[in-house]
C-alpha cells in the first residue's frame, strides 16, 4: 500500500483508476511482511517475509508488481502439502531478491548507512526471530551477493535491528529476559 502522508492516494499509483483494484496498492503478492526498509542509495523500498515451512523472502516492492502469494512459494503449507500447485515459478510473477531455506522467520530490517563500519555500507541487516541471528546481506545493484551471521551465540530471538547515529547497530530481542545490545567496534 502507497499513500500520502495524510491518506490520500498518490496519482501514478499502479492500480489508479483500475476496475476492480483498490488504488492504494502498491505491489501484491506478499505472504506476511515483517520488516521494510529504503534502499539509500536507490530509494527503493525492500522488505522481508515469512514463508510457510521454507520460502522466507526479501522482496524489492515495484510498482504493479506481483509477487506470487499463494501461486508461487519455496516453501510448503504447515502440514506438509504444497501451496498451491507447488510452483515455484509462473509467468508475471516476481521471483523474491532472495530466500531462505530452511527459514529465517525475519523480523526488522536496516541498511547500514553508518560511519562506523564502512565495509558495511550499503549491506542489508535482517533480524532472525526463528533462526536467533542477524543476517548481513551483502548488496550490489538490487542483488545479494553473499550472507554472513552475526550474533549466532545469541541464542534469543532477535526481533529488530537499527542503525544509530553513531554508526553503531542496535539490536533488541525479545525472549523473556529481552535485552538490548549495541555492535559498535572494537575500542
Amino acid at each position: 500500500v502507497r499513500v500520502e502522508r495524510d491518506g490520500s492516494v498518490p496519482a501514478d499509483n499502479p492500480f489508479v483508476g483500475r476496475n476492480g483494484a483498490r488504488p492504494e496498492i502498491w505491489s501484491l503478492g506478499h505472504r506476511n511482511v515483517q520488516g521494510a526498509a529504503l534502499n539509500p542509495e536507490t530509494g527503493e523500498l525492500w522488505a522481508v517475509e515469512h514463508g510457510a515451512r521454507g520460502g522466507d523472502e526479501v522482496n524489492i516492492a515495484r510498482a504493479g508488481r506481483n509477487y506470487g502469494w499463494p501461486t508461487i512459494a519455496y516453501g510448503i503449507e504447515y502440514r506438509g502439502s504444497s501451496i498451491g500447485d507447488g510452483l515455484t515459478v509462473r509467468d508475471g510473477l516476481e521471483q523474491p531478491t532472495y530466500y531462505w531455506d530452511p527459514v529465517v522467520a525475519p523480523g526488522g530490517v536496516t541498511f547500514y548507512d553508518g560511519e562506523a563500519f564502512p565495509e558495511w555500507r550499503g549491506n542489508l541487516f535482517i533480524s532472525g526471530l526463528g533462526s536467533r541471528h542477524l543476517s548481513r546481506l551483502v548488496i550490489e545493484g538490487d542483488r545479494v551477493v553473499g550472507e554472513e551471521w552475526l550474533l549466532t551465540n545469541l541464542n534469543q530471538r532477535i526481533r529488530d535491528v537499527q542503525v544509530a547515529a553513531d554508526g553503531a547497530l542496535w539490536i533488541v530481542t525479545d525472549d523473556d529476559n529481552g535485552r538490548l545490545i549495541r555492535i559498535g567496534p572494537a575500542q
